[in-house]
């Protein structure tokens, strides 16, 4: 389901409270991964990929730190999930047994009143200081949401995992690769999600493996390519159920004209984690492409040459150049956009006074970029622009995530603002500077330059994730109000 402030306003009680659910689960499951808690690779055989332990959900992997400690409690079943396998009490007596012994006499499981039994483990719970998010009768008729929240905040209590562990060297052997590859995957994910798909996804890598949320994404940023007829619906036990929709994403793929030389269907179902970016990159910029032209037609009227890479590119230089500015990017890598300056300009250009210069460093320091882009990404979500990349993004000029930025500032520009057609920059005969700036992209990731045509529904960037999303990395950016004036740059 996809929250938009129109359902909001109309306060559909179901739906509310289901965001509310999400938001608290967030909240409740941000510590299950292992930047956040490193020691959970104890929950791992030394045999294991550390690509299993990056792939898990947060509540598979909440499952697989409660099963870790009952079995070394002596429970005998396994727990697979947090309804019907806790209604009883008994795996809750013997998770507390195990990490607040000094809390859980042996009464607890000899109590034959499930209800008496699960009173007696909210009572345990609470001198570990977890909340009541539950009844003894959410335990005992098996709320699933109820139950997940409240096996979180014992984890968040009480993990019982050992903090001087030789395994946790594993989550510091990524290599840069590795770690531009989790920040892509993060982008793809945010962006995913913000589709209002109907799965969740957690991991891109592991989620997208049996082909049906790309086939959701296909659907919906190209609605009515997908035959649905031959898709095969999660969960998919048959191995080659699983490669019959990663074929269709393919062919859907090679019909938008994508260039998908070295993708066949088995790669994604394999989880080939480079192949699988290339693809997401070109549904994402064939989504933006797609946004921009379909709102240039309804604010101008105009059907002339579809927007490119390089019209994205003049556009911005043609902004700040307007304001009196005289920043310019030559292409999406230029590293003179690391400092974060004109990128400020740009949002400064499009909505005067947003920018507040007092703030904003001359972007020569690393720590001075740092809080450059950090403020960059602040401003850009205030506007109300879909942001999807990270600070070191900027700081490093990722001309994917560079690209994108850029996109949804000029998304909000022409939403907001609507422009002549006189104001949009030349179409017909862009610069080689700025032809070679869009082939830069393409060259890198196999992807056309030419945007496809038009579909008959396009889901806009602003709906969804854009207000919703949580990022440590932008938490401590400075305020964008300006109060009685701007100072110069």
């Amino acid at each position: 389901m996809a929250y938009t402030s129109f359902i909001l306003f109309c306060v559909q009680p179901h739906l509310v409270l289901g965001l509310i659910s999400q938001i608290i689960k967030i909240q409740l499951l941000a510590d299950l991964n292992l930047k956040k808690t490193p020691q959970l690779v104890e929950l791992f055989d030394d045999s294991k990929d550390i690509d299993e332990v990056l792939s898990l959900s947060p509540e598979k992997m909440l499952l697989r730190w409660m099963n870790h400690h009952l079995k070394k409690a002596g429970y005998k079943k396994t727990v697979s999930n947090f309804s019907s396998d806790v209604k009883d009490g008994e795996a809750y007596a013997y998770l507390l047994k195990a990490l607040a012994p000094e809390h859980s006499p042996e009464t607890t499981l000899d109590a034959k009143d499930p209800d008496e039994r699960a009173k007696m483990i909210l009572e345990q719970a609470e001198k570990l200081d977890c909340k009541r998010y539950l009844t003894p009768k959410d335990i005992t008729e098996g709320s699933a949401n109820l139950n997940l929240a409240f096996v979180a905040q014992i984890f968040q209590h009480r993990n019982g995992l050992t903090s001087d562990t030789k395994q946790v060297t594993l989550t510091q052997t990524a290599t840069r690769d590795d770690v531009l590859l989790s920040r892509e995957e993060r982008a793809f994910r945010m962006w995913i999600n913000s589709l209002g798909v109907e799965s969740y996804v957690n991991s891109v890598f592991e989620d997208v493996r049996n082909g049906w949320v790309l086939l959701e994404v296909l659907d919906k940023v190209s609605p009515g390519s997908v035959n649905w007829k031959l898709a095969s619906k999660p969960p998919i036990k048959l191995p080659f159920r699983k490669l019959e929709n990663c074929n269709q994403v393919v062919k859907i793929g090679k019909e938008l004209k994508f260039s998908l030389v070295n993708l066949a269907g088995n790669d994604i179902v394999q989880g080939n984690k480079k192949l699988i970016v290339a693809l997401l990159w070109q549904l994402m910029r064939f989504n933006i492409l797609q946004l921009l032209n379909k709102l240039r037609f309804h604010t101008q009227g105009s059907q002339g040459k579809e927007i490119t890479d390089a019209d994205i590119l003049n556009w911005a230089n043609s902004k700040v150049k307007a304001s009196g500015r005289t920043s310019r990017m030559e292409s999406f890598k230029d590293k003179s956009l690391s400092n974060g300056l004109f990128f400020l300009e740009l949002l400064s250009a499009v909505q005067p006074r947003v920018v507040n210069w007092k703030v904003v460093t001359k972007g020569e320091a690393d720590e001075d970029k740092k809080l450059n882009a950090t403020y960059i990404i602040s401003v850009a979500r205030k506007l109300g622009c879909s942001v999807f990349l990270l600070p070191e993004d900027i700081i490093e000029v990722n001309q994917k995530m560079i690209l994108t930025l850029t996109a949804s500032i000029m998304y909000w520009s022409l939403q907001k603002q609507p422009q002549s057609q006189s104001e949009m920059p030349e179409q017909s005969e862009p610069s080689s500077l700025t032809s070679d700036a869009a082939s830069d992209i393409a060259s890198e990731d196999g992807a056309s330059t030419t945007a496809p045509s038009e579909s008959e529904e396009v889901n806009s960037l602003s709906d969804g994730m854009s207000n919703l999303t949580t990022d440590d990395a932008t938490s401590n950016a400075p305020s964008t109000e300006n109060g009685n004036g701007v100072a110069g740059s």
